[in-house]
């Protein structure tokens, strides 16, 4: 019995977990911790045979978090196409190489039609559309640091092509759904807030509620939302609607993008255009005809780390149809105009002919 005491004692030692091996030998963890942050992450997939420590520490949100901090983060572009009744998803593989690949992802759970899809940090957030020609509540999230899909919370009202934009972190999803009762007509319009996970509604005019919108984007702070006929555009700031310029209306055809506060679209004879709200005039973007072709259609845009990135269905061929991207530095000339320099052109992804493109997303982390 005298002895039971050092016995425990012995046992409990011996029972104690070793400590784990440093991830960096003669570094502590937080300082290696910072420099695995700093490794661009494209190279995470080859850290991860390191060792069980690193691929746990290179897949943890902690690293995401740090690699935010230390603005180490990267942008990537993710494709959405629509092949048969399917939404194919596929992320850029690395930028960094002089051609640009990309890889399929994890199939999302639903395929509603008619979603407004945008990206806020390393999440995709696909919100309403119909399903089986019913509009939907739900918004589904993929968290690109994981490659996994999963429901968020739902909206306050059904929609279907509506649109959506991000200001502070905070999402504005407008039009997509009738005003036929109370409860539609107070959510019109709604903000979610990632950090709650809650909808609020956004208060608005009642003559501004239109259903179907086509086209939106978030310029400076204010929120412009294209309906059939008109738009609507809503001050963020200042909590104020109104509706949008005349010529903006004319002259936005197809999926736009906003760089350096200009909104660039195609127009009707196929040739890129940027719109100046300071002027509230389009202008022709130079320099950039010889090496595009013609966007009438099935083309879409987005900026990619401050450059104009388009995205469009190419050539079809014995293997099927050629998505090509363009990647596109856009200044502003002294005259005023607007010109573009073409930095890449690459076909990027062979798909069954048929097949279209759905959205381009940059997306970082």
């Amino acid at each position: 019995m005298a002895n039971q005491p050092a016995d425990n004692a012995t046992n409990s030692a011996t029972s104690a977990s070793p400590c784990p091996p440093p991830l960096i030998t003669n570094l502590p963890d937080d300082v290696s911790h910072q420099i695995l942050a700093r490794v661009p992450r494209f190279h995470y997939p080859y850290l991860s045979l390191v060792s069980k420590s690193w691929r746990f520490t290179v897949n943890s949100p902690e690293i995401f978090r740090t690699r935010s901090l230390l603005r180490t983060t990267q942008v990537s572009l993710y494709l959405s196409l629509r092949i048969g009744s399917t939404f194919n998803w596929y992320s850029e593989q690395n930028p960094q190489n002089s051609k640009r690949t990309v890889v399929p992802l994890p199939y999302i759970p639903q395929n509603p039609v008619g979603s407004s899809v945008l990206a806020v940090g390393p999440k995709i957030y696909v919100i309403g559309g119909s399903i089986n020609d019913i509009p939907s509540y739900n918004i589904w999230v993929f968290d690109c640091r994981f490659n996994k899909w999963e429901m968020g919370p739902k909206m306050k009202v059904a929609r279907e092509f509506s649109v959506a934009g991000e200001w502070n972190g905070k999402i504005y999803v407008v039009g997509g759904c009738n005003v036929d009762n109370w409860v539609r007509s107070i959510n019109w319009a709604e903000v979610f807030d990632p950090k709650t996970e809650s909808w609020a509604a956004v208060p608005c005019a009642i003559e501004l509620r239109d259903k179907w919108m086509h086209a939106g984007a978030m310029i400076g702070s204010k929120f412009y939302a294209m309906a059939d006929r008109g738009g609507v555009v809503y001050d963020v700031t200042r909590g104020e609607w109104g509706n949008v310029p005349k010529r903006l209306d004319l002259g936005w055809r197809g999926r736009a993008a906003v760089v350096d506060n200009v909104l660039y679209c195609y127009d009707y004879m196929g040739k890129i255009r940027g719109y100046d709200v300071e002027e509230d005039v389009w202008k022709e973007l130079r320099g950039v005809d010889k090496g595009l072709p013609k966007f009438l259609c099935s083309s879409t845009m987005v900026n990619l780390n401050g450059k104009l990135c388009v995205v469009w269905e190419g050539e079809k061929n014995g293997k099927g149809m050629d998505i090509m991207c363009a990647e596109i530095e856009v200044k502003r000339d002294v005259d005023g105009g607007l010109s573009g320099t073409i930095l890449r052109l690459d076909v990027i992804l062979v798909v069954p002919k048929g097949a279209s493109i759905s959205h381009c997303l940059a997306v970082e982390f």
